[in-house]
């Protein structure tokens, strides 16, 4: 197994679990960071996006010690889907620029959980 991408894998899950807690308990923060509007309804919501990270980054952080296909393959979608809808939120100006670094980021990390899961299938069926 190439415990580099597994390190990397890992590291980028547990990234998005410690950026989950930090938005779902300082929403307001991490608007004003990727200039978002701040007011109670944007704050709530982003929370509740914070709480998701959260939960898909220590599903992320099980699933790689597990090395479980299935668990990769949604949070890969749930990193997918996130680019997307900052990308989304940029082009509509609900977001700076500057949030593009986040959705490329996002982006990048679906194609590396999605590389690492046929990697997984691989070394399973290596002898």
């Amino acid at each position: 197994m190439n415990i580099d991408l597994r390190r990397i894998v890992f590291a980028i899950a547990a990234l998005t679990f410690i950026s989950g807690l930090i938005q779902m308990l300082a929403p307001s923060f991490v608007l004003s960071m990727v200039g978002g509007t701040i007011n109670p309804t944007s704050s709530h919501l982003f929370a509740i996006i914070g709480m998701f990270m959260l939960f898909f980054g220590g599903l992320m952080v099980h699933g790689v010690c597990i090395h479980s296909h299935t668990v990769v393959f949604w949070a890969g979608l749930q990193k997918f889907g996130a680019a997307i809808a900052v990308y989304i939120g940029v082009q509509n100006d609900l977001f700076s620029w500057l949030a593009l670094l986040i959705a490329a980021f996002d982006l990048c990390s679906a194609l590396l959980y999605w590389y690492y899961m046929s990697k997984i299938r691989y070394w399973k069926e290596s002898p």
